[in-house]
């Protein structure tokens, strides 16, 4: 009795699998990547100076865009809570130098400006920076 020969079928490397694990992991990195940069700030135009340099520090964003709409730590605040908010999260963090970074819109008044940082330095215990981008 013969035995029929099998026909000669060519191995063959299913890569299918592998290309969805590749892009499942390629995703993975790319979604993760995306939460280690903390924006604290609202989107805004900053002005440019040549004397910007970063400042360490922990800090509370109060981010004012060019409507005059004020956000604190991208949260809605009114502009008369500011001083209680502030003053509040300043106990919390006894011990800890407190830094306010102002994003100011370009497109704001000077006045608009100036009056917010008035109220911020007489604030107790609260350091003021400004935000601003390098000229190119």
């Amino acid at each position: 009795m013969r035995i029929p020969e099998e026909p000669d079928n060519p191995p063959r490397l299913d890569v299918t699998s592998l290309i969805d694990i590749t892009f499942s992991i390629l995703a993975f990195f790319i979604l993760s990547t995306l939460f280690l940069a903390q924006n604290l700030g609202v989107t805004v135009n900053l002005p440019q100076a040549d004397t910007a340099s970063i400042q360490k520090m922990v800090r509370i964003v109060l981010s004012i865009d060019s409507t005059g709409k004020m956000f604190l730590n991208r949260q809605g605040i009114a502009s008369a809570d500011l001083e209680t908010k502030l003053t509040g999260i300043i106990q919390q963090n006894r011990g800890q130098e407190v830094a306010v970074l102002l994003q100011a819109d370009e497109k704001l008044t000077h006045g608009q400006v100036v009056a917010v940082m008035d109220r911020l330095r007489k604030i107790k215990g609260l350091k003021l920076a400004i935000a601003t981008t390098p000229k190119n």
